[in-house]
């Protein structure tokens, strides 16, 4: 029996299983199991982070298909324009592949930052749209200036008074220099839902009050810059699950935004909705994170908007938006081989029987060589009772270490015996699970690969990448290889995850987690110096065949040293050793990088 892992909720058909493992659904529909052994067989061992960017130009195509669709639909008179937030990720080999595939789309880029508007500045194609975002002072605002005398389409947020300040001090200070367009940034009454629900509303970080929003006005209308007013801007949060307090945030914006033009801000004509647009992480149909889809989103954007200039009397804006996570998640998926299975000691070649045994083991012996579907409820509930019995035994000085071992063992494959016979999804087995989890070792990171699952519990898809032909029946909790006891991913009862019963002392068993290209890299940190994984694109042929490009691999142990400011020279120094041949294997061991090599053996 086959599981599907959730796949057709999660994988927007990007990915399929094909016989017994899962295939890239692209040109010739490689596997990932064929993609990460190339890579093993090339050295590349560790975590492996596959880049895809036929699937970011798919999210593109699709996200300026549906708009132009809602606005042919209905007639609306606007243009469709997007960006790319930087923040979401900034890593060269997306940046530059999300360039060249977005190329035919006018698409842009937005930078929140000194650093990401430099990215912008020498990435962004002339004529497309850069927003820029965040909070600035003189010298940022500046450089927009520059990049707008470079030939750049810029536009310029204004987050506070201040910087509108800045803004007419620099025009001023540079009269030659042409001036990038400007964008208000509004603060809504309205918020979103979810963890980033504080992204609006009057308490969020961003935007302008009511009041400051015509003080802003104001000030444009006294240094005649109102020509360069173009866009309102709000943004509610990312990841909006649902689909309401958009269309509640779209009604306020409107409306400011022709009360504004209405005011006579006359060169006004685009409506920035922001991101937000949402990434579907559930495996499990009870735990789909949105009740939307990218067809009706474009709908309630183009025809709430459409109305409110129809019942106000103004032309209809163009729509921007910023949405980052739609565009860059599903392009990356992290490859991460399994190390150790650490149940795998409860096994009957682990059994240390004496020839003479305390009379309750004897008993679990027996239990468990006579268990059958028509006794396993009434023989485990014996089992869990002498297990009991038996550790207070063990307390009282009564059985020795291996006659608690023998009893570990033996009502481990009791349970595990029993929940193969007993199916019937009672709350009972269901808990049991819990006793027989495997503790799947996991070659990996959270902290550095699934950032946002550490720090905010943000499920990410995941699976193992073969033996899809085969009943999987290990409840499963993955531990990364930090030493951290937050780097777990726990078994749900309410969301089991379960991998198949393997030796990978005989085999490789790979896991892959998706959906992770958007945010994850950016914010990952090297806890326990663990770095960024070995990172490949992967690109196809005219015949179809995959080639992998661009391979970064995950940085050594003495650079990620030198990221923390060690003087490499002066480590190397001080690691005197006695003979030739250690002070080589030394060498080798520094240039290596920190994930794990060979499978763990306990001794």
């Amino acid at each position: 029996m086959t599981r599907d892992y959730g796949i057709k909720i999660w994988a927007d058909d990007n990915f399929i299983i094909k016989n017994n493992t899962i295939n890239v659904n692209h040109k010739g529909q490689p596997s990932l199991l064929e993609i990460t052994q190339t890579l093993r067989k090339k050295g590349y061992t560790g975590p492996l982070l596959l880049r895809f960017p036929h699937l970011i130009k798919k999210q593109i195509s699709t996200l300026y298909k549906e708009f132009n669709r809602a606005i042919e639909e209905f007639d609306y008179h606007g243009k469709f324009q997007a960006v790319f937030p930087l923040k979401v990720n900034q890593f060269p080999n997306f940046v530059n592949a999300l360039i060249e595939v977005s190329q035919e789309f006018n698409y842009g880029l937005e930078a929140g930052s000194k650093a990401e508007l430099i990215i912008a500045m020498t990435h962004t194609p002339l004529g497309s749209p850069i927003t820029v975002n965040g909070f600035k002072d003189k010298e940022m605002i500046t450089l927009c200036f520059m990049a707008v005398s470079m030939g750049h389409n810029l536009t310029i947020t204004i987050e506070g008074l201040g910087e509108l300040q800045s803004i007419i001090e620099v025009q001023k200070e540079n009269l030659t220099m042409p001036m990038p367009k400007i964008g208000m940034r509004i603060r809504l009454h309205s918020s979103g839902i979810g963890i980033w629900a504080k992204s609006g509303g009057y308490s969020s970080k961003f935007g302008l009050t009511s009041t400051e929003l015509l003080e802003a006005y104001e000030l444009l209308e006294r240094n005649n810059l109102l020509e360069q007013l173009w866009m309102v801007h709000f943004h509610i949060g990312s990841q909006m699950s649902e689909i309401n307090p958009l269309k509640k945030a779209l009604r306020e914006a409107g409306n400011i935004y022709a009360d504004l033009k209405n005011r006579g801000a006359f060169a006004l004509s685009a409506l920035n909705i922001g991101g937000g647009l949402a990434v579907e992480y559930g495996q499990h149909s009870h735990k789909k994170e949105i009740n939307y889809t990218l067809n009706e989103f474009a709908n309630d954007v183009v025809f709430l908007i459409k109305e409110i200039a129809k019942n106000k009397g103004i032309e209809e804006p163009d729509i921007f938006t910023e949405s980052g996570r739609f565009i860059a998640a599903s392009h990356a998926v992290l490859i991460a081989p399994v190390l150790e299975l650490f149940s795998q000691d409860y096994q009957e070649k682990a059994l240390r029987l004496k020839t003479k045994n305390p009379p309750l083991i004897a008993e679990l012996h027996a239990l468990w060589q006579d268990l059958n579907r028509k006794n396993a409820r009434e023989y485990l509930h014996d089992a869990l009772d002498h297990m009991e019995s038996l550790l207070t035994l063990f307390d009282l000085g009564y059985i020795d270490l291996e006659d608690r071992s023998n009893a570990e063992i033996l009502v481990n494959l009791i349970i595990k015996k029993s929940l193969l016979l007993l199916s019937d999804g009672s709350q009972e087995l269901l808990k049991l699970q819990n006793k027989i989890q495997e503790r799947y070792l996991v070659n990996f990171s959270a902290f550095q690969s699934l950032a946002d699952f550490w720090g905010l519990k943000q499920h990410f898809p995941l699976m193992p990448i073969d033996k899809l032909d085969k009943k999987a029946t290990n409840p499963a909790t993955l531990w990364d290889i930090t030493c951290d006891s937050d780097g777990e991913i726990p078994f749900e009862e309410d969301a089991p995850l379960y991998l198949h019963d393997v030796n990978v002392h005989e085999e490789e068993y790979f896991l892959a987690f998706f959906l992770t290209g958007a945010y994850q890299e950016v914010l990952g940190m090297k806890h326990n110096l663990f770095t960024h994984p070995t990172e490949v694109t992967v690109e196809f042929d005219e015949q179809g065949a995959f080639k992998l490009t661009n391979i970064i691999e995950a940085q050594n142990i003495l650079d990620v040293l030198e990221d923390f400011n060690y003087d490499k020279e002066l480590l190397k120094s001080r690691l005197n050793l006695p003979n030739e041949a250690l002070r080589h294997k030394l060498k080798l061991y520094l240039n290596e990088n920190s994930y794990l090599k060979t499978v763990l053996a306990l001794n």
